[in-house]
């Protein structure tokens, strides 16, 4: 089937709409100084602080979502859909109300924060495990509902043969489900260390922006903006080309889910 010219030019807008920003970013980097601009410590201490984190928060999301992702994928109870809709609040959630929710449950006199602090006397707002869990907070919807999509798709078949054959549950959940899930699985990881990577809101709310401890990439670029906006067009630079890499090595994968579904 042809597609109709009146699909193709809202199609060609969306699509400028979406690249124009990304090309008029590589007009404006200073390519000339780009040299002294990463030799600065404070890029390469936000750069190795934003990948460390992200890469921790995203295997965090994997370890704790994926099992939630399949039970949400095959419960059929009556609060399934309320604690999806809860699951999925954080992505609709200005970041910076998810950071104040963050202290109110972990701050130093929160919910949780405050039976820690006494207990063990560690908090855990404004140091880089603050970082790691603000990021996992805003990640981990994105893998719970990639990954979910998928085990709504997978055959129980398989499963169930394992089972007849003496297989637990868990023998061939992790024998025979994970590994037929395993470009999804993939995808979900990757966009949510995507996403971990380009956390903004709640970082600053609830982990600060302190230069080599808790400032991040992102936070990194705001204040660049204010005192040096060619050394922001830098920074912005290195996180657009850190993300088009992995979603381009991703892109595969995600074919293969979708041709798979």
């Amino acid at each position: 089937m042809r597609t109709p010219w009146q699909l193709r030019v809202p199609a060609a807008v969306a699509a400028a709409f979406l690249v124009l920003p990304l090309v008029a970013l590589l007009f404006r980097v200073p390519w000339l100084h780009l040299p002294d601009l990463f030799r600065e410590p404070i890029v390469g201490e936000a750069l190795r602080l934003s990948l460390l984190c992200a890469t921790i928060a995203a295997l965090l999301a994997a370890v704790t979502g994926i099992p939630l992702a399949w039970l949400l994928a095959r419960s059929t109870g009556r609060l399934t859909g309320l604690v999806r809709a809860l699951v999925t609040v954080p992505l609709v959630l200005p970041p910076v109300v998810g950071g104040v929710a963050l202290l109110s449950a972990f701050g130093r006199r929160g919910l949780l924060g405050k039976p820690i602090d006494v207990v063990f006397g560690f908090s855990l707002p404004f140091t880089p495990f603050g970082v790691i869990v603000a990021e996992t907070f805003v990640a981990l919807p994105f893998l719970v509902l990639t990954v979910e999509g998928a085990f709504r798709t997978l055959d129980d078949g398989y499963a169930e043969a394992a089972a007849t054959l003496g297989a637990s549950p868990w023998f061939a959940f992790r024998r025979v489900v994970l590994p037929m899930m395993a470009p999804a699985l993939l995808a979900g990881t990757v966009l949510a260390w995507a996403r971990a990577l380009g956390e903004f809101g709640a970082t600053i709310t609830f982990a600060g922006n302190s230069p080599g401890r808790t400032q991040t990439m992102p936070l990194a670029v705001y204040l660049a903006m204010e005192r040096d906006p060619d050394a922001a067009s830098a920074l912005s630079l290195v996180m657009l080309v850190v993300c088009v890499v992995v979603l381009a090595l991703l892109r595969g994968r995600w074919l293969t889910t979708g041709s798979a579904a």
